[in-house]
């Protein structure tokens, strides 16, 4: 049976490094599954990886697409739905790897259904958010639907905003959309987890953030800043950095904020991936082989 072997784990973890030996160790390609790496504008700051970790195993889905195009987690399923029956022809183990929640989901167990909505709840809710910040949208969402307020990257305004016009246009909880049946995957999902201490995690973090803006994040942001109000760039990492470039914080505070909201996107992806019972955990220094052992156990006879 065909087999997608998934990594996940909190951001800064290493899943980079263990997707490219398993892909080797395979012999298969690899699905990128971080929404902020579709978009070839927006590389320091997301931290695509090496050209060297590119070549090592080929890569799909990282930089395919412009922060100018519309793109979101249901079409990413079809794509790449689209991408795997091509690439198990070719090998019945493929990886993927990326620590955006909500489109590995979707790959692996099938993007939940929400009914169209009138457009002109979410044209009123941008305009609240363009005039009283993203603060009054949390606190509606909290009482509208607690449960998608503690599970949502709650600091981006577009999550935010879809969340919000599910529960107006509906009159239902966003949450209440989720986990409903969908339809089923024609291949098996072996899914391996990275984990650390949390204080391992935060100085990966922080160390990350110091060597993205040596590598030029200040001046990726000053590109991007005349096209800040875009769904794509609403992210931790340009976001702060818009606000030092509208002259609100200064940069030692911008990347304070970075580093902080970086850590708490971090604890966000834990708690949504540790939900699966199913996932294989490894600490991030685990030996190679251990892992592949412990994988191929569960891969089909």
């Amino acid at each position: 049976m065909n087999t997608l072997i998934t990594i996940v784990g909190p951001t800064a973890i290493g899943k980079t490094a263990l997707s490219i030996q398993l892909a080797q160790h395979f012999n298969s390609d690899i699905i990128s599954c971080d929404s902020r790496q579709f978009y070839k504008e927006m590389s320091i700051g997301t931290a695509v990886p090496e050209p060297d970790e590119l070549a090592a195993a080929q890569h799909h889905f990282i930089q395919n697409r412009s922060v100018f195009e519309d793109y979101n987690v249901g079409i990413f399923e079809k794509d790449v739905l689209v991408k795997l029956e091509e690439l198990f022809q070719q090998n019945p183990i493929q990886i993927m790897v990326g620590g955006s929640g909500l489109y590995v989901d979707a790959v692996i167990k099938g993007f939940d259904y929400f009914p169209d909505v009138d457009p002109k709840i979410r044209e009123n809710l941008t305009d609240e958010l363009n005039s009283n910040g993203i603060g009054s949208l949390q606190r509606k969402l909290k009482e509208l639907d607690s449960t998608t307020y503690q599970t949502i990257a709650i600091d981006n305004p577009h999550r935010v905003i879809r969340a919000l016009e599910i529960c107006i246009g509906t009159g239902l909880p966003y949450s209440s959309f989720i986990n409903k049946e969908k339809k089923q995957r024609t291949f098996k999902t072996i899914k391996a987890g990275l984990k650390a201490d949390r204080e391992i995690i935060y100085d990966r973090i922080n160390r990350r953030v110091d060597i993205m803006l040596e590598n030029g994040l200040l001046e990726e942001a000053k590109a991007l800043y005349p096209h800040k109000d875009l769904n794509a760039l609403q992210t931790v990492g340009y976001r702060e950095l818009f606000e030092y470039f509208d002259g609100n914080w200064e940069l030692d505070f911008a990347i304070s904020e970075i580093k902080k909201n970086t850590r708490r996107f971090a604890k966000r992806q834990l708690t949504w991936f540790k939900r699966d019972e199913s996932t294989l955990w490894f600490d991030f220094k685990e030996d190679i082989s251990t892992i592949i052992q412990k994988i191929e156990l569960l891969l089909p006879a």
